[in-house]
């Protein structure tokens, strides 16, 4: 069974992977510390329809570090964290999103592909449930992994 599309609820900090009617996997996340929102540089979670627009890490060992879209050759360890505070972690897969709402998520100064807003990885230790991220959907690795096999490029996702 393929997926229709993800919802992506804010206030439970919950994603739900959806075929019509039927769910097909629930998880916890964690959003935007700052909350929702779709200006560039607010460090908010943006709102609104969206889709899946590049899956980046097919094949990467679990805790593959990225900066930009790009393998760093790193694997994420504690120790590695030690040594970089304050470093946001983007691990194991990547899932850009753009928005579909022009004014809303796409274009001028609230364009989410712009903003580079995915669905990635965290490190384990990172809390889900809660907010914290800097715009970002932050997944364990193991739900962002069972995710990224059950949609292609073009899934649609609902931030709310």
């Amino acid at each position: 069974m393929s997926a229709s599309h993800i919802e992506i609820d804010l206030s439970r900090q919950q994603l739900r992977l959806l075929n019509g009617d039927a769910v097909l996997m629930v998880c916890a996340v964690s959003t935007a510390r700052n909350g929702a929102g779709e200006r560039l540089n607010s460090e908010c979670t943006p709102r609104g329809w969206h889709r899946i627009a590049a899956k980046i890490g097919e094949g990467r060992p679990v805790n593959t570090v990225f900066v930009n879209r790009e393998p760093t050759g790193e694997i994420y360890t504690p120790a590695l964290r030690a040594r970089s505070p304050g470093r946001d972690w983007i691990l194991t897969r990547i899932l850009w999103l753009q928005g579909l709402e022009e004014g809303r998520n796409l274009g001028g100064e609230v364009d989410t592909l712009a903003r580079c807003i995915y669905l990635h990885g965290a490190p384990d230790e990172v809390p889900m449930g809660v907010p914290g991220s800097r715009g970002c959907v932050r997944m364990r690795n193991a739900d962002l992994l069972a995710l990224y096999d059950r949609i292609e490029v073009g899934t649609r996702v609902l931030i709310c």
